[in-house]
Formats: structure tokens, C-alpha cells, sequence
């Protein structure tokens, strides 16, 4: 961990000061970030699950050009890839916050630098952690919903989602891609966690100590 980092933490009362001696360059315990590789499986099946889901919904209009290219596919197996995908992402977005709070907590920003948008890097760090939060709950509840319409609300029927469940998924897409960009802001304009970054700010030679 760099030095002046290293002596600003120590001067502040905290936690941290315990473990201040097993941070590196990037202020992580670790090499690298766990929260923005978390991010992407979240994301990834998130997305998988909505667009599996919009596959079986227009199954009928696809069918006839999944036999004409001899795949074995059904609409069963579209909306059980859809369900299964957005359970699994309900799970690992626990995670995934939770791995968010333990590294904002050993964040050290660049100082003097705003976002594209004016915002300075505690208020982007706190909207990230509150989006965050508010799309655990949200992709919980959207898990809750897609459980109801598989198991009750249709599960007599060819199509197991709503159209209203479809659009609200197209929609959470959206907002995680705007969400995302917090965090995106977080690493490349504040070197949140970038270890090359926190280096050039402590004023060392990347040559000399990077491999």
C-alpha cells in the first residue's frame, strides 16, 4: 500500500487501522476486486433470464424456424432457462453487494476529480451503494414474481410470463446499465481500487514497481 495512504488511514480513528498492513497498492487485502467481476454475473444472468423468457414468449413465431434449422428446442426449456437464470442471479447479487460494501469501505478516491457528470467520488460511491441495494430488492422481487407465474399463476400455460414481467425485465436491464456506470466512474475516473492509479497519486514509478 502506498505510503501516504498508508499514514492517512493510520491518522484516522478506524477499523481499518487493523488491517491497514495487509492492504496493497489497490487498498484491497487482495489482488483483485471481487465486487466488479460479482457485478457481471449478476448482469449475465439477469439478462440471460429476461432474454430466454422473451425467446419462449415468441416461441410460436419462432418455431417453425427452429425446425427448419433441425434444433431440438421447446418452450419449456426457453422459460427453464429463464426461471433458473434469474434465481441464480438473486442469489449471487447478495454477494455481489456485499462484496460492494467491504471494498467502498477501503476506497480511497483521487481527490480533486469529478465524474462526467459533476458528481465527486463519495457522492458517486454513495448512489452506487444505494442503487445496489435498491436492485438486490428489486431482482428479488422480480424472482418472487417469475416463481408465482411458473408455479401458480400459469403454470397451465404455454407462455409462463407476462408481458408486463417481460417489459419490467427490459426496463431493470436499462437501469442496471445506467447503475453500472457509477461503478465504472468509480474505477476510472477516481482509481477506486487501481492499483496503477493509487501508485502514480503516491508519486511511484510504475517501471520500478510493477512487474
Amino acid at each position: 500500500m502506498s505510503l501516504p495512504t498508508m499514514q492517512t488511514l493510520i491518522a484516522i480513528p478506524s477499523p481499518i487501522n487493523d488491517i491497514v498492513e495487509q492492504l496493497g497498492a489497490n487498498d484491497l487485502p487482495y489482488a483483485i476486486p471481487i465486487h466488479p467481476n460479482l457485478v457481471h454475473f449478476t448482469i449475465g444472468l439477469f439478462a440471460i433470464g429476461i432474454a430466454f423468457d422473451f425467446a419462449g414468449a415468441f416461441y410460436p413465431l419462432e418455431k417453425r424456424i427452429f425446425r427448419f434449422l433441425a434444433l431440438p428446442v421447446t418452450r419449456t426449456g426457453f422459460h427453464d432457462v429463464g426461471w433458473y437464470n434469474v434465481l441464480a442471479c438473486s442469489v449471487i447479487t447478495f454477494f455481489t453487494v456485499a462484496a460492494g460494501f467491504y471494498e467502498m469501505l477501503l476506497a480511497v478516491p483521487l481527490p480533486g476529480i469529478r465524474s462526467v457528470i459533476g458528481q465527486n467520488a463519495i457522492d458517486t460511491m454513495l448512489w452506487h451503494a444505494i442503487g445496489g441495494v435498491a436492485l438486490l430488492l428489486i431482482i428479488v422481487a422480480m424472482t418472487i414474481w417469475r416463481g408465482y407465474q411458473r408455479f401458480v399463476w400459469r403454470k397451465d400455460l404455454g407462455r409462463q410470463v407476462t408481458w408486463l414481467y417481460l417489459a419490467s425485465g427490459a426496463f431493470i436491464l436499462v437501469v442496471m446499465g445506467v447503475h453500472g456506470s457509477l461503478g465504472a466512474w468509480l474505477a476510472s475516473e477516481f482509481g477506486v481500487h487501481i492499483t496503477a492509479d493509487q501508485l502514480i497519486a503516491a508519486g511511484a514509478d510504475l517501471k520500478e514497481v510493477l512487474p
